[in-house]
């Protein structure tokens, strides 16, 4: 009975570390690789090709972008992380 129980332990403690893996591996490459990918799209398509900036001035608005992707991947990390682990609760009422 305890091998039955600690098997159920240890598969369940396994499927959690498996989606915090999940989890970090997909905000890692977030990180890695929207803020340059938006950096760059918003510096050539955005700001020089739609709104005609020069090459200077597109820099600035391009990292101000990239930083903002940067702060809600941040976010969005922040928020899974707290709400991965807590049992949703039905509260049954009459």
């Amino acid at each position: 009975m305890a091998d039955d129980l600690r098997s159920r332990m240890m598969g369940q403690t396994e499927e959690q570390n498996q989606s915090v893996m999940k989890t970090m591996i997909l905000f890692s490459m977030a990180m890695l690789f929207l803020p340059v990918f938006s950096y760059f799209f918003t510096k050539s398509f955005f700001f020089e090709g739609y709104f005609g900036m020069t090459s200077q001035n597109s820099y600035f608005y391009a990292a101000f972008v990239a930083i903002t992707v940067v702060h809600i991947i941040l976010g969005l990390f922040v928020y899974k992380a707290f709400t991965e682990g807590t049992p949703t609760s039905t509260y049954k009422t009459d």
